[in-house]
């Protein structure tokens, strides 16, 4: 699991120098706003990702489940800046009438960036269920329980 955290944090600064980046090119979009967004999804969900990762090792999942949070947490994350940079080179308005400054584009990349952002939204609130699943109080005591056990005696007083 330590590669895991190592994985998610190590994502979280290249996603958060993505934003950056993003930042600096933000006035080469047709659309300058949802350049605006595109950079502040790629700083904010890289900073997810380094909290995430931090806080990895408390998460109590099972393997299959916690594989699960880890791959949705990366797609949420990646294309919920991906889909935005492309929205706002694109130039659509697409799920983001306040940002697409009177912009528009073709229907086929209205479609595109609209299912992209359904994806994300599916992805980032998957994720964030399983890890708050996983951080309950109850997934401590359950995945903890190994720790407490009993040390059986044997009949004449010694440990078995």
């Amino acid at each position: 699991m330590k590669t895991q955290k190592r994985r998610l944090m190590w994502h979280g600064m290249l996603l958060f120098l993505l934003g950056l980046i993003t930042g600096l090119l933000e006035q080469r979009f047709t659309n300058v706003r949802m350049g605006l967004s595109a950079h502040l999804a790629g700083v904010m969900n890289g900073i997810l990702l380094l909290a995430l990762g931090a806080a990895w090792n408390e998460v109590r999942l099972p393997h299959s489940v916690k594989v699960t949070a880890y791959y949705t947490a990366l797609y949420g994350t990646y294309v919920n800046w991906l889909v935005t940079s492309i929205a706002a080179a694109f130039g659509t308005a697409a799920n983001s009438p306040i940002t697409s400054a009177g912009n528009s584009g073709q229907p086929w990349q209205e479609s595109f960036v609209a299912t992209g952002f359904l994806t994300v939204a599916i992805a980032i609130v998957a994720t964030s269920i399983l890890v708050l699943w996983g951080l309950r109080g109850t997934a401590a005591e359950v995945n903890d329980s190994w720790k407490t056990f009993e040390i059986q005696r044997s009949p004449r007083g010694g440990r078995i």
